[in-house]
């Protein structure tokens, strides 16, 4: 198997310019590199950039597919929009990692595994940005399933409790299900996990945003105005959200009560899930196993009916397709036998059957072809 290895970064806040791609084209002479992009596939060698680097300098996004099982991935996010203290609770392990650079947070997402079949790293990436807004807009359901990857890594010790789980877990949007399923993680735990999960309404109320809005101090509002048309800013719309969001008075918001679980505890639930789940979908195939039989059983009998009183006719076909020496006009032969015979065990004629199958037998023994196939059918006695 030739080897495969995918790179791809985005650019989203900040474009790259002339200089800054003439630097990546030194990292890699054959790279796609464009101002919100640099991809490139590798079959042979490996690329001699860091990806950490070039995420922390250039890029919002990193994604990485290789073909012996890993992938790995980054994103890259404005430090004041990520409560940093609750993040690093979400990332304890070498599977998620948190990075304080600068300005900026950088999460960082590694699966691996043994068990794996060829695949490509395009479309990925696109499938997981908007995880980025989401981040940035305070939805850590991304998180929270990374911390549940690496708890069934065993990278968590069994006692440890999980983190706060996000609202709406159980409602896992696109994006979510696509990092659930890049980074592997097992569909009965993220069940397991989302039955303590709430669920949250987050539609804008427009009155009371207004309201907050209009009390605002006059000089904020002109310093927001300014960088609207200044265009500086490009996470002013998400920076407000969240202020507006944390002046929300708590009492209007859901609130559980259910006690935070441990590692033991979820995978414990998760192995149990697991085992009913395949216990029902095997009674469930049992289930459509036997209505197939009796569906089938019921055309057979409808089918023998429909015979009776055609045996003449029947035997004289058959007769005429030995006669052939063509070996599909046997096997049809054999099977107009078979109904035959069948139907002589419904109608008590097994008798008449028997004795016209041993005069048959004789008179075609020489065809040894076809004598094959009744023995095949059970039908030489």
């Amino acid at each position: 198997m030739s080897e495969y290895q995918y790179y791809e970064f985005q650019a989203i806040d900040h474009p790259l310019n002339e200089e800054d791609m003439e630097a990546l084209r030194d990292l890699s002479t054959r790279a796609q590199i464009t101002p919100t992009k640099f991809v490139n596939v590798y079959h042979w060698g490996d690329f001699i950039g860091d990806p950490f680097k070039m995420v922390a300098e250039y890029f919002d996004a990193f994604l990485y597919v290789a073909n012996w099982g890993t992938h790995w991935f980054m994103l890259k996010v404005p430090h004041k929009l990520v409560d940093v203290e609750l993040a690093r609770k979400y990332c304890p392990g070498e599977s998620a990692q948190i990075h304080e650079k600068g300005d900026h947070i950088i999460f960082e997402f590694d699966s691996r595994t043994e068990d794996y079949d060829w695949e490509e790293g395009e479309g990925w990436l696109s499938s997981l940005i908007s995880l980025r807004a989401d981040i940035m807009q305070g939805d850590y359901r991304s998180l929270y399933l990374a911390w549940l990857f690496c708890a069934e890594m065993e990278e968590i010790e069994d006692e440890v409790l999980e983190p706060p789980v996000p609202p709406n877990l159980a409602d896992l949007n696109a994006s979510l299900n696509t990092f659930a399923n890049f980074m592997r993680i097992d569909d009965d735990l993220i069940t397991v996990a989302a039955e303590n999960s709430i669920s949250e309404d987050r539609q804008i109320n427009a009155k009371a945003l207004k309201k907050w809005i209009h009390n605002l101090p006059e000089h904020e509002k002109d310093e927001i105005l300014f960088q609207v048309i200044e265009g500086s800013s490009p996470h002013l719309r998400t920076d407000l959200m969240r202020r507006y969001r944390q002046t929300t008075s708590t009492k209007d918001k859901p609130k559980t009560h259910k006690q935070l679980r441990s590692v033991a505890e979820l995978l414990s639930k998760a192995e149990t899930l697991a085992a009913e789940r395949k216990r029902l979908a095997k009674e469930k195939k049992a289930r459509e196993r036997e209505r197939k039989k009796r569906e089938e059983e019921d055309a057979r009998k409808k089918y023998l009916e429909s015979l009776a009183g055609q045996e003449d006719a029947i035997w004289k076909n058959v007769n005429d397709l030995i006669m052939t020496k063509q070996p599909a006009k046997y096997d049809e032969a054999v099977r107009l036998l078979v109904d035959l015979r069948d139907l002589s065990q419904k109608t008590g004629k097994e008798k008449t059957f028997e004795r016209k199958m041993i005069t048959l037998s004789q008179a075609h023994y020489r065809k040894v072809s076809f004598m094959s196939r009744l023995q095949k059918a059970n039908l030489n006695g």
